[in-house]
């Protein structure tokens, strides 16, 4: 009867989840739709601003797979 335990797996698997999720949208796809239809009038390096575009990706990314490592936790 691991009921309890499976729960919070899960649940602190979906919260990392949501984490990455964010800060994907947040780090990448913003910064993407503000260059696009021009709504930034920032000016910043475009190199300096795809590093860390990509950066959120990657850090999205591994917490994604942070996510799944701690949903092998469940138990039957």
């Amino acid at each position: 009867m691991f009921l309890v335990q499976n729960e919070q797996t899960k649940h602190a698997a979906a919260w990392l989840n949501s984490l990455a999720t964010a800060l994907v949208a947040a780090g990448f796809f913003a910064p993407a739709a503000a260059l696009v239809y021009g709504l930034s009038q920032v000016s910043v390096d475009r190199w300096l601003m795809t590093a860390l575009a990509l950066g959120c990706v990657g850090v999205g990314a591994g917490l994604h797979l942070l996510g799944r490592a701690v949903l092998k936790r469940l138990r039957e």
